[in-house]
C-alpha cells in the first residue's frame, strides 16, 4: 500500500492569519486535502474528491455564497482526476471513493469516477439528500453525487477502534485495514477515514477540525476565521467539540502513535508530503 497526499482544491478566504494563522497577505490558504492509496490487489482508492472538473467547467453549480465567501480557485490542475493523469493512472484504475462528508468542497470529483463504488455514512447521504435550511441547501449539491451508481452506506453500529465505537471496515476490500470512524457535528454522517500502512495508522479526520493547534495542543487554539466557519457550517456543535476533545487525547496518546490531519489545513498538507507522501 502506498498513501499519497493530494491538494484537490484551493480556496484563499479574505483574513489572512486571522483566518488561517500564518498568511502574511489579506488572504488565507486553506487547501482540500485527500488521499490517493495504491493498492495490490484492490486498484486506486480515493478518500475524498475535493472539487471536479464539472466544478471547474460549471462554476455556477456551486453556491454563489461560497464561492465568494471561500474566494475558491477552480483550476483543472487541482481536481483528482488530472493529478492522477500526470501520475500515469486512468479514472477506470479508482475501484472505491471514501467520503468523509458531502459538503461541496468534498464530493465534487465524484463524477470523475463513475466506476468506482461511493462508501459514506448513511446518514450523510440522508441528511444531505433532505437538506434543510439555508446553508444546508448551499452546502450539499446533490448535481455533484446524483450520477454515482454504486453507493455503500453504511449504519452507525460496528467495532471499536482506539476508544472509538461504531467503526466499520471498508466493505469490498477489508483486508486493506481501512476504517470509517463515525465523528458526526460538522455533518450528520461525517466520518474520519482511518488507514493502517507499514508506518502505522494514519486518520484522516475530515472536517472534525480545521486547524492543527485544535487537536495537537493540549488546549483546543483556533484561529478566529476559522472557528467562525466551523460555527457556520456545525450541524451539531456539541458533537463537533465532543469528538475533538477526543481526537485530542487521541494525538496526545503517545502508544497509539496515529497520525492524525484534517481536511483543510495547509501546514498539516505541506508536513504529509515532507513526510514522503505527496504530489
Amino acid at each position: 500500500m502506498r498513501v499519497h497526499h493530494l491538494n484537490c482544491g484551493c480556496m484563499c478566504p479574505l483574513g489572512g492569519a486571522l483566518f488561517d494563522g500564518y498568511s502574511c497577505g489579506l488572504t488565507a490558504s486553506v487547501v482540500c486535502h485527500c488521499l490517493l492509496i495504491e493498492t495490490a490487489t484492490n486498484g486506486l482508492i480515493l478518500v475524498d474528491t475535493g472539487f471536479g472538473q464539472q466544478d471547474v467547467d460549471h462554476p455556477e453549480r456551486l453556491s454563489r455564497f461560497f464561492r465568494t465567501f471561500n474566494n475558491i480557485q477552480l483550476e483543472h490542475r487541482f481536481t483528482a482526476l488530472e493529478q492522477l493523469r500526470l501520475m500515469g493512472f486512468h479514472p477506470n484504475d479508482v475501484r472505491h471513493i471514501l467520503l468523509t462528508h458531502l459538503d461541496f468542497d468534498h464530493a465534487g470529483g465524484l463524477q470523475d469516477f463513475p466506476n468506482a463504488r461511493v462508501h459514506v455514512m448513511h446518514q450523510e447521504l440522508n441528511h444531505a439528500t433532505l437538506a434543510n435550511g439555508w446553508i444546508e441547501r448551499r452546502r450539499f449539491l446533490p448535481a455533484q453525487w446524483r450520477d454515482v451508481a454504486g453507493w455503500q452506506l453504511y449504519a452507525p453500529h460496528g467495532d471499536t477502534w482506539f476508544g472509538f465505537d461504531s467503526v466499520r471496515a471498508l466493505v469490498g476490500a477489508q483486508e486493506e485495514d481501512i476504517l470509517l470512524v463515525p465523528l458526526r457535528g460538522h455533518t450528520a454522517g461525517h466520518a474520519g477515514i482511518a488507514i493502517r500502512t507499514a508506518e502505522g495508522w494514519k486518520l484522516h479526520a475530515g472536517d472534525a477540525y480545521f486547524h492543527h493547534d485544535e487537536v495537537h495542543l493540549p488546549k483546543r487554539r483556533c484561529p478566529p476565521g476559522m472557528r467562525f466557519y466551523q460555527t457556520l457550517m456545525d450541524t451539531d456543535r456539541q458533537a463537533r467539540l465532543h469528538n475533538q476533545q477526543r481526537l485530542r487525547q487521541l494525538a496526545a496518546d503517545g502508544g497509539a502513535a496515529v497520525d492524525i490531519f484534517c481536511s483543510h489545513d495547509a501546514r498539516e498538507l505541506q508536513r504529509a508530503r515532507e513526510a514522503g507522501g505527496g504530489k
